[in-house]
């Protein structure tokens, strides 16, 4: 993608209308915003790729310990899998589709991982081996639901390694020139990983592919001179979340959307903009076959909006084919993330010391229609102007 364009401001209603929330359990306070104590830019819950299992680390203090969430049932339920010993606080927990959890644990110098499963009253754990290196961080949930990669930043270059899902132990797969960030996958196959990649002071995102050995090839290029981050992709329709500076040089990067493999420009709506700049995309609508401007998606933000708590966190519903974004406050011990499901239904879950996992469940309200165009007034009599020979009456 090469070029960008700017939509132009529409007026938007004074009121937003909010959108109902329905809690698939409830609890006292559970659907009101309340403050959060994660940052806009992380979520405490990491969900698989088919949505059926997540995985957190609970527990506060020095007495953390891996918890697995169901989310596929009649009713989701948590499973904590506690060791002998409890989990630093800097631990890292991925789900798999097969209900094991993947914990990565930073120990000396090297990054250890194991499976952790439940086995009765106890938690089984299955070693999978170490990568040393000094920074490594999981990758998002892999499309195929058994395998798990991380990303290995060094000084002038990005090792992917696959640390689950393979016969010996963690495997180098990739090796990206530059520092890279990021990570979205763009198929249902786990084929193609999006990262971010900076160099000579620039950062563009890339795909890596693979299953050709680490083949790296462009994918954002809005202009030579911008900053230009993938944020979330969705395989169905092709829909691309973009963070660029390109429409605002000097001002500061902002949110638009593409679609994968289309001639169209990377559009930056207006209404986006009131989400803030922190607004972070953490959910796409599937199932819209090569419908991008029907996805659904959900945003979290800073500020929940008018009539919410001081420091409420909130959260941003959004179409593209809509110039209008519903602010709601999040909901009590909201976990940071959440899902869409192919009927366009949103399940945000949360936490609480009355109810301990618990999901919320919301649709995309209406948008409302557009404003009716303003009254011109009376129109003024037209200015006197030569006629052209031509056109002059004939007496």
């Amino acid at each position: 993608m090469t070029a960008c364009a700017v939509e132009d401001p529409v007026t938007e209603p004074a009121t937003e209308p909010a959108a109902e929330p329905v809690p698939d359990r409830a609890a006292d306070g559970a659907t009101g915003a309340a403050t959060s104590p994660y940052p806009v830019d992380s979520a405490a819950l990491t969900i698989a790729a088919d949505g059926s299992y997540a995985a957190r680390l609970a527990g506060v203090g020095d007495a953390r310990y891996p918890e697995r969430w169901t989310l596929d049932g009649p009713e989701p339920y948590a499973v904590p899998l506690p060791l002998e010993q409890p989990e630093e606080a800097d631990s890292e927990v991925l789900p798999l589709a097969d209900g094991r959890v993947l914990i990565h644990r930073r120990v000396a110098g090297h990054h250890g991982f194991s499976l952790l499963y439940p086995t009765g009253p106890r938690t089984g754990q299955l070693p999978l081996g170490a990568v040393e290196c000094e920074r490594l961080t999981l990758l998002p949930p892999a499309p195929d639901g058994r395998s798990a990669y991380a990303l290995a930043v060094g000084d002038t270059a990005t090792t992917v390694w696959q640390v689950a899902g393979c016969a010996f132990g963690p495997e180098r797969v990739a090796e990206v020139p530059g520092r890279c960030s990021g990570g979205v996958w763009l198929d249902r196959e786990g084929r193609l990983l999006a990262l971010d990649r900076e160099r000579e002071g620039r950062t563009k995102a890339v795909v890596v592919d693979l299953g050709r050995g680490g083949e790296v090839s462009p994918l954002l290029q809005i202009t030579e001179v911008s900053d230009d981050r993938l944020l979330l992709a969705d395989p169905d329709s092709g829909l691309l979340l973009i963070r660029s500076d390109a429409p605002s040089p000097g001002e500061g990067a902002r949110l638009g959307w593409g679609v994968l493999g289309s001639a169209r420009p990377v559009r930056f709506p207006e209404c986006l903009r009131t989400a803030g700049a922190s607004a972070v995309p953490f959910a796409v609508q599937p199932g819209q076959m090569l419908m991008p401007e029907s996805c659904a998606v959900a945003l979290r933000i800073g500020e929940a909006g008018p009539g919410a708590a001081a420091g409420a966190a909130g959260i941003a519903l959004w179409r593209p084919a809509d110039r209008h974004v519903f602010r709601l406050g999040a909901p009590m011990g909201w976990l940071g993330t959440g899902l869409w499901s192919r009927e366009g239904r949103l399940r945000l879950p949360y936490a609480t010391p009355q109810v301990t996992c618990g999901v919320v469940s919301l649709g995309l309200p209406q948008s409302p229609p557009p404003a009716p165009p303003a009254d011109p007034g009376p129109v003024a009599a037209a200015a006197l102007r030569p006629v052209p020979l031509q056109q002059a009456p004939l007496r």
